[in-house]
């Protein structure tokens, strides 16, 4: 589902990471961890192609990803990633239901009852008419997971997905992120200092500069 190959990036002379080689399989999960700064966030920028390489090549479900014309990635974004972003990116004049349903309604795939399963999933039932500004932290972060598992994307891609979340909500969370992966066949690759998202991982790898171990 994911093939990277001697990715590299570096910002000015400063490399950020270099030789990085990456396959997940579809239904698979993956951890990456690593210290503050070692460009994990970048890792899955590149993957997603929101950011340049400076070498080497990533292929999602066969499609070269940075071979794309900008409006070919954002379709192949649109309609085979969810992409779990640490600023959550929730649009705070919708409110919850619609915040999720956006990723559907751009495909064109309205559906509500999909949209309520989803947010029971991550222990947001009932939450659907509420506006971002009356959540917690963690309550925004659900959503923003949520949103990205809606569509049922082929590929997750999950920056500190629980970096917000109390231990019962976060085992919630990992259980619905192991639910898409295992029942719908997504690759899953998630960026994490958590020792309960790394525990439910089937290999746990470590970003330096010098590739993934």
């Amino acid at each position: 589902m994911l093939d990277a190959v001697a990715l590299a990036k570096s910002y000015g002379t400063s490399a950020i990471f270099r030789g990085v080689d990456l396959y997940i399989e579809a239904g698979e999960i993956v951890a990456v961890i690593g210290e503050s700064g070692v460009g994990k966030s970048t890792l899955l920028n590149c993957i997603a192609g929101l950011d340049t390489l400076d070498a080497g090549r990533v292929s999602i479900d066969g499609v070269d990803v940075h071979s794309l014309s900008e409006p070919e990635q954002a379709q192949l974004r649109r309609g085979k990633l969810g992409f779990v972003f640490q600023a959550f990116h929730v649009l705070p004049h919708l409110d919850v239901f619609h915040n999720v349903a956006l990723p559907l309604l751009l495909l064109k795939q309205p559906d509500a009852q999909r949209v309520h399963q989803t947010l029971s999933a991550v222990g947001l039932a009932g939450f659907d008419k509420r506006l971002p500004r009356t959540l917690s932290g963690g309550q925004l972060q659900r959503v923003a997971i949520a949103r990205a598992l809606v569509h049922r994307p082929r590929l997750l891609l999950a920056d500190e997905p629980t970096g917000n979340l109390d231990p019962r909500t976060a085992s919630q969370v990992l259980e619905a992120l192991v639910a898409s992966a295992r029942h719908e066949g997504a690759a899953c690759l998630i960026v994490t200092h958590s020792r309960l998202a790394t525990e439910r991982a089937d290999r746990v790898l470590t970003l330096s500069t010098e590739g993934l171990a």
